[in-house]
This record gives C-alpha cells, structure tokens and sequence, in this order.
C-alpha cells in the first residue's frame, strides 16, 4: 500500500516553519521589540488606573460619623409673642447650611415627661441606635426624628442632653415644652423641619402612636396630581365651648357650632409647597387657636390644599392596610402607650406580614375624601 506524503509532507513543512520562527524570534532585534511592547503597556495600564476615579464601596451602612440631633434657635424680632416661635435666622432658614434630602421627615412630638414613651418607641418600631435610624432612612426614605422645646427646669434639660448623647435621635427647638403652646411648637417644627431637610412631605407624629413606616413611605410615595397636599385621618365635629372641657376653644365665637374639615393631631403629612408656603409667612400673621389640630387645619382652609383622607392612620387596631394605630375615640393616642405599644409589638398582625399594595393604604374617594 502506498504511504501517504500527503500526512508526511505536511508535517515536515510544519516543523520547517517552527524552526524558522524559532529561529526569528530568537534574534536580538526581535526580543528588544517584543521587551518594548511590553514596557509601553505596562505604562499604559497605571496611567489608566491611576486615573480611574474610586468605586464607591457597595453594601456598607450610610455613614454615621456625624451626630444626627440638632438644636436649631431663632432671631428674635420686637413684637414677637413671647415664648413663641420665632423666625428662623436667614442662613437656616435659605438652607445655607445644607438640607438633607429625603422622600419625608418626621417629626415625633414628645416632651420632658415622655421618656417612658421614647423607650417604649425604641424598643419597638423605632430604632434606638444611629446606625438603625439610617438603615430605616435608606429603606423607606424616612428620616425620623423627636421633637422637643426646652425647660427652665436645670434638671430636666441636664437629663436631655444625657438621653440626645446616648441616642442621638432629637430635633431641639428654641421655645419653652408647654402643651398649652402646641400650636406654637407645630410651626417651629415645620419652619426647622423645612430648614433641614429637603423632603417631599413633612410629617408630624406623636409619641403615642404605632406607626408602620414602610407603610407610610408608600402612602407618601404614591403619585398625586396636586402639590399642595394635606394627608391625615380627616374629621369634622361640635366646637367645645365650655372652660371646662379639655378641647375647649376660646376663640369659638370665630368658629361657629362645627369645625371646618382637618385631621386628627396624633399623626399628618402637608406637603413640600404647603410647608414652603409657612416658613415665606411671619409668625404673627398666623392665628392660634388652642387646639394644635383645629389651628393647622384653619391654615388649611386659607390655602389652595388637597384634603386627602386616609383612615389608615387612625386605625383602633392593626390590620393588612393600618399605618398608624391607636386608641381612637377613647384617647388621643394609645391609651397607656407605655405598655400598649409593647403589647402590640408582639402582635404578628402589627409587624409582620408583607406590605400591602400603595392603595390599599388609601380609603379614599373622589378627590381625596372617602
């Protein structure tokens, strides 16, 4: 049989080529060309890595090197109420110093005899560490934050400052802790609110409330057609005229036998351009009326504002679609929150359990109003 030069003769001319490169390649003219590629290359790669901007780590918590409580003051001006709240100094009050950005901030309202309801909060549904608040932050979009004025009790101011050093979670306003001044706190809280945060919405809650905030951050996520927005359990009802009676109304010659449409105090959400609309106006242009709900409400009314109702945040107990719960009609939040928010807490139905649909936190009808 025939061998086949074919396999032969092309293996042949395969080596004869291998021993030709070999041959090329050992040159010194090659191996100096070959050694200067290599060298232009190598300094191509720093040059670029050197310039590449650094990769912002991934998976790490929000930074908690600054402390998250502020004390913000204000300019006193003659003719402003005293004990009031005053305007807010120009550079805060333009933001100069830097407003946080987040969807919403809230404002938990408290006050020097609450410190059993703050531990209650923080062992709860609020965080008690900085590192918890800015977690929650990044999740929901929610800064959240106590509000309290001050004290001419040494005492009382002595164990704040201790409680701000341990848990760093406090708004500290320029005006005497007095529920008969509620009114006068809201607007501080709103004008320093503004100040300091760039949010979408800003929210005023009491610490006597169960509140579920991934819950609220989709209420106040959903999109709205009108900006200047007043969110809140809306209600309607006698005007009190007797001394005797806790909501008593002095001014109720002003008002007449029913109030006008607002929400219930314990928890509410306006808007950024209702708010921005406060801080532009001088605190004495503003009416107080002695009830902080019926006060923000009267503002309301003078103001282009969408009413939107929404019976998820005064729900008497937990449920699917409830934001806020607490023990409506009996008292104005829950009544013992001490141990009730506790309690609740170990409720499955309160905690766990997915999020329920953005519109299942509405119960509203044409035009915000159920």
């Amino acid at each position: 049989m025939p061998s086949s030069p074919k396999v032969f003769s092309s293996l042949a001319a395969a080596a004869s080529r291998r021993s030709s490169l070999r041959r090329l390649l050992s040159s010194p003219a090659v191996s100096a060309a070959c050694l200067l590629f290599g060298l232009a290359g190598f300094l191509a790669a720093a040059v670029s890595l050197s310039r590449a901007p650094a990769e912002a780590p991934r998976g790490r918590c929000p930074d908690s090197s600054h402390p998250l409580s502020v004390s913000v003051a204000w300019d006193r001006r003659p003719g402003d109420a005293a004990g009031g709240a005053t305007d807010l100094p120009a550079g805060l009050a333009t933001g100069s110093r830097g407003r946080h950005k987040v969807m919403a901030f809230v404002g938990i309202f408290t006050g020097f005899g609450s410190v059993g309801r703050r531990r209650a909060l923080r062992r709860t549904w609020l965080p008690s560490d900085r590192q918890g608040l800015l977690r929650l932050e990044e999740a929901t979009g929610l800064a959240f934050r106590f509000v309290i004025g001050k004290s001419n009790d040494k005492s009382k101011m002595a164990a704040l400052e201790r409680e701000v050093e341990e848990y760093d979670d406090f708004v500290l306003l320029d005006l005497e802790e007095e529920y008969s001044r509620l009114p006068y706190k809201t607007l501080a809280f709103f004008k320093a609110a503004y100040a300091l945060f760039d949010s979408d919405f800003y929210v005023k809650a009491d610490d006597d409330i169960y509140l579920r905030p991934d819950r609220l951050s989709l209420l106040l996520a959903k999109e709205r057609t009108h900006t200047q927005t007043y969110i809140g359990c809306m209600k309607k009802g006698p005007v009190f005229t007797d001394p005797k009676l806790k909501w008593y109304e002095p001014q109720s010659f002003l008002l007449g036998s029913e109030y006008f449409l607002h929400a219930y105090g314990p928890i509410y959400a306006l808007s950024a351009d209702v708010v921005a609309s406060l801080v532009a106006l001088r605190n004495n242009s503003f009416r107080m009326f002695n009830n902080e709900d019926v006060t923000i409400g009267s503002w309301m009314l003078a103001m282009n504002v969408n009413h939107e109702n929404t019976h998820a945040l005064c729900e008497p107990e937990c449920t699917a679609s409830s934001i806020a719960v607490w023990d409506i009609p009996k008292c104005s939040g829950l009544c013992h929150p001490e141990v009730k928010m506790l309690e609740l807490h170990q409720r499955k139905e309160c905690t766990g359990g997915p999020t329920e649909d953005r519109e299942a936190c509405m119960d509203t009808g044409p035009g915000g109003m159920s």
